[in-house]
């Protein structure tokens, strides 16, 4: 889960099942105890036919933790952006990042600093939609070190210019 709709669908098929549970937090349920066969296997489907699963396996746990927090990062702002992205996940999560590191590349078959860059650029596409910053502020607050570095890396990704992918969504 790492929005917050999400973890409104996740509570109503809970309710909708009937298992109880104390918290849903984004990546993670709290229940009051454990869930019957029958009823997490609805509730597998049931997500399963809105795009969310539940993960079991604890690499899959691990890498579901990461994902959140380098999303909190880039979505809380533009003081957290400053900070270094490994220092933050390897404090957050309590875990070495070379081995952070490993197991993530290993499972999603690219690297943390990749998913970080695709990240920030689906974070750009929407300061550019909703067309409230220029493009020298959507550069600083994504902590890039130039609009030149920002549209290099934008171009890479996508395929166009900043400026294109604005016009094409205008």
């Amino acid at each position: 889960m790492v929005s917050l709709r999400c973890k409104m669908i996740v509570q109503q098929e809970l309710d909708r099942i009937g298992i109880p549970y104390l918290s849903v937090n984004l990546g993670s349920v709290e229940t009051e105890s454990s869930i019957p066969c029958n009823q997490m296997e609805e509730l597998k489907e049931s997500l399963k036919r809105v795009g969310l699963e539940i993960l079991e396996d604890k690499k899959n746990i691990l890498i579901d933790k990461i994902k959140l927090a380098i999303n909190e990062l880039i979505q809380s702002g533009e003081d957290a952006t400053r900070v270094n992205y490994s220092d933050f996940i390897s404090e957050k999560l309590d875990y070495d990042y070379t081995y952070l590191s490993n197991i993530f590349s290993e499972v999603e078959g690219i690297t943390i600093q990749q998913y970080i860059i695709a990240l920030k650029i689906e974070r750009v596409k929407e300061f550019l939609l909703y067309d409230e910053l220029s493009l020298t502020e959507i550069s600083d607050r994504m902590n890039y070190s130039s609009v030149s570095h920002l549209s290099n890396q934008f171009k890479k990704v996508t395929g166009l210019s900043p400026s294109s992918f604005y016009q094409s969504k205008k």
